[in-house]
């Protein structure tokens, strides 16, 4: 008959051997059947006494023989041994050992010397590193001394027990779930989670390796976790990641205020609960800070942020602080260097008994620890900040904090003055274009005006946009509007050049295309005589835009030429009109490219519209798009000029612009039979005494009888070289404005010009008397010939 020895087994351990104690010991027959079971048996293998004595010993082992198979049928992470009683051939019956250690160290299961054994249990509990084992169910087996100091809890109190049962939270919820994955997938896991262990008030960063115990054949059987404290390498990893965001997120613009917020957006709350930048004033307006008193220190708050956003109304609204000297804040500025505290720091106490209102913010806001850094670039002291904790969610600044604040605050000091340094050059460049620009609305003989300028917002320069409106004799006026290339003092200066060139050739009575070609010149001319590489740019007048246009009220005579600019908008009264066609010519600084003008009637009351091309793409509109939508502006209805250039700009761009805009808007006048006269000469020479005798009676007319006997004089001698000198018609004409204006035409091109004549010069007094006699006088040349015109004052009319 064949005997039953029991299940599949390794050759049997030494007879010798002497053991700790055990889980269970079974003892069979030959035949490989239960005849003996110890009390610890059932517990482990799930029989009765009953259910075991006579079952063979291969219902009580995995198919290996290594380890437990439990009634079950699930295989138990319990060692197992089976030793033969008497002689291995022909033993009496065999002895099955459950668990158990080799007592003393001894001998190991597999004969291994019992030296080894002790040192791989003493390296398990003494390791510096937390570590735990679980079993095929995720329940804690063993845990190491470290490991039991940081749970708070004896090993004995925790075998056999699901984590997340010791310690509930989602934390701990979390790794129980990675634990039971590992299980499931034998694939390790990595995690660093936030742990805040029994015992400890707060979190704490941890790394944790979560890996599969697998054995010989490859079967997952359990789970380790060994798991350690880096709070301090976090800590350093977050301090090199906050300076690496302050770097990419802090100076993106260029006002003060703005990086101010930035360096608290980034600092709170991840490094602190509240932040506050103090600048001192002259930071603001772009100014150059001077030495810091040693007394109290009068700063203004230029961004403040907290953790907590019920804590705002703590700062109140005031943006002007007063620290004292004793003060932390003030000691930082006055000594240059940073200073850490405690509140409960003597100075810090001190500070607060002599400043109230900052010690209540401070006791209200839960404040346990504060840092203070002053604002340094280039040798100036700009202001400070102000770091501070509480004790209910960070810990108390470091000395190692004061390395990352200072690094910190100089990003931000070099960033702050660059925007200090931008509002300073900006403030120049709008105060240099204000200045050189004409203010406010001005009605003149000719037409009434209103003009708008806005400089491009956020960032940017000012720009080179410009506009002027010129007086020219007999009751004209000259409308300009122009846009210099760039930004910034050296746009404004080039603005400043042109606007002056203009008003030089306006001065000349030049008609629009012909001063456009004498300002293209002389922006020619002045390409070569400026150094670009001085500058560091394109000068700002080559590529400028123009649009000049003269108006003539007796006649009703508008005459236009551009430069590259966008053509004007024109509105008559009867709501007719649209954009005007005025042939375009090149930009300014081309040189030998011809303007050509366009000549148009204007009826009194008539709207003409000139502006730079950044009122009509504000908001990033094409540019047919954004003069449709000024059409539309216009044709609202408005009580006064000045309403409809608010209209015109609340409706175009209501938004930050990043250019700049200007707008000239003129409302044409026509002068009546009251304050115009005028009268067809002919060549003879006794006309000139009927000339005389008409103007006078115009100037009793008129009432300015007082004015006659100059006029009278001016006329003789105009009208005396025009019958000499001129050929063709000759017209007199008088306007009666601001000024007495009388005018001689003719057809000839030749002008006269002043003189000093000699003792014995017979002639060459009279165009002398006449500038003696009259304000100003000059020549206009028109298509027919030319216009001899003097001007005298006759008060308020």
């Amino acid at each position: 008959m064949k005997r039953n020895t029991g299940p599949s087994r390794p050759a049997p351990a030494s007879a010798d051997v002497r053991f700790g104690a055990p889980e269970a010991i079974v003892v069979a027959d030959p035949t490989g059947r239960v005849t003996h079971w110890s009390t610890g048996a059932p517990a482990l293998w799930g029989y009765a006494p009953e259910d075991a004595l006579g079952r063979p010993l291969a219902d009580l082992v995995t198919a290996d023989g290594t380890a437990v198979r439990h009634r079950d049928g699930r295989a138990l992470d319990t060692r197992v041994r089976l030793f033969p009683l008497g002689p291995v051939e022909q033993p009496a019956g065999f002895v099955l050992v459950a668990g158990g250690t080799p007592e003393n160290g001894e001998e190991t299961w597999n004969g291994e010397e019992a030296g080894n054994g002790a040192l791989v249990t003493w390296a398990f509990d003494q390791h510096p590193t937390a570590f735990v084992i679980y079993d095929s169910e995720a329940r804690i087996q063993r845990l190491n001394t470290a490991m039991s100091r940081i749970m708070g809890y004896g090993e004995d109190e925790m075998r056999g027990r699901f984590l997340a049962e010791i310690v509930p939270g989602s934390v701990y919820e979390e790794i129980e779930r990675r634990i039971r994955r590992v299980l499931k997938t034998g694939q390790p896991e990595y995690t660093e989670p936030f742990v805040r262990t029994p015992g400890e008030p707060k979190a704490h960063a941890w790394f944790m390796d979560i890996f599969p115990l697998r054995n010989a054949a490859g079967r997952v059987r359990g789970v380790a976790v060994s798991a350690s404290d880096f709070s301090q390498q976090y800590d350093f990893r977050e301090r090199l990641a906050l300076l690496s965001e302050a770097r990419t997120r802090i100076g993106a613009s260029l006002d003060v205020e703005g990086i101010a917020r930035e360096l608290a957006e980034v600092v709170v709350p991840r490094f602190a609960d509240v932040v506050s930048v103090d600048l001192l004033e002259q930071v603001f307006r772009g100014g150059v800070p001077g030495p810091v008193p040693s007394g109290p220190v009068l700063l203004r708050r230029a961004a403040h942020r907290t953790a907590f956003a019920r804590d705002a109304h703590l700062h109140g609204p005031d943006p002007l602080h007063r620290y004292p000297r004793s003060s932390p804040i003030a000691q930082c500025l006055v000594d240059g260097r940073s200073v850490r505290h405690a509140v409960t720091d003597q100075e810090i106490v001190r500070w607060l008994a002599e400043d109230p209102v900052h010690a209540e913010q401070i006791r209200a806001g839960g404040v346990h620890s504060l840092i203070a850094v002053p604002v340094r670039a280039h040798g100036r002291t700009l202001g400070a900040v102000v770091f501070g904790r509480r004790a209910t969610s960070l810990e108390p600044f470091g000395p190692e904090c004061l390395a990352v604040t200072e690094d910190l605050v100089d990003r931000v000091a070099i960033c702050l003055d660059n925007a200090r340094q931008f509002t300073r050059d900006r403030g120049i460049a709008l105060a240099l274009q204000r200045s050189l620009l004409p203010r406010g609305p001005t009605v003149y003989p000719a037409a009434e005006t209103a003009v708008r300028y806005l400089p491009a917002g956020g960032e940017v320069q000012a720009g080179g946009d410009w506009f002027d409106v010129i007086p020219l004799p007999g009751a004209r006026v000259g409308l300009v509007i122009g846009d210099v290339v760039g930004h910034g003092v050296h746009a404004s200066a080039t603005m400043g050049r042109l606007r002056t060139a203009v008003r030089t050739l306006a001065d000349l009575d030049l008609p629009p295309d012909e001063l456009l070609t004498h300002l293209d010149d002389i922006v020619t001319h002045a390409e070569g005589e400026q150094d670009t590489d001085a500058l560091g740019e394109i000068p700002g007048d080559i590529g400028a835009t123009c649009v000049y246009a003269v108006y003539d009220p007796v006649s009703g005579a508008c005459s236009l030429a551009r430069a590259g600019h966008p053509a004007p908008l024109l509105f008559r009264p009867d709501d007719s009109g649209g954009v005007v066609d005025v042939p375009v010519g090149p930009p300014l600084g081309l040189g030998s490219l011809p303007f050509e003008a366009t000549e148009l009637t204007l009826p009194a009351g008539s709207l003409l519209a000139l502006f730079t091309d950044g009122l009509v793409t504000a908001g990033g509109r094409d540019i047919d798009d954004g003069v449709a939508a000024l059409r539309s502006a216009l044709s609202q209805p408005a009580s006064s000029l000045e309403e409809l250039a608010d209209t015109v700009l609340d409706t175009l761009c209501p938004g930050p612009r990043d250019d700049d805009i200007a707008l000239l808007l003129a409302r044409t006048r026509v002068l009546d039979r009251d304050h115009v006269a005028c009268w067809d000469l002919t060549g003879d020479p006794a006309g000139v005494a009927e000339a005389r005798k008409r103007v006078c009676d115009q100037l009793g007319t008129w009432g300015l009888e007082e004015e006659a006997f100059v006029t009278e004089l001016v006329v003789s001698e105009l009208v005396t070289n025009a019958i000499r000198y001129a050929t063709g018609p000759i017209r007199l004409q008088l306007i009666k404005e601001r000024a007495l204006i009388c005018e001689v035409s003719d057809g000839s091109s030749i002008a006269p010009h002043l003189r000093r004549a000699r003792p014995s010069d017979e002639g060459g007094r009279g165009l002398f008397m006449v500038a003696q006699l009259t304000r100003r006088w000059g020549t206009r040349y028109t298509r027919a010939g030319k216009t001899i015109w003097a001007e005298q004052p006759i008060g308020e009319v």
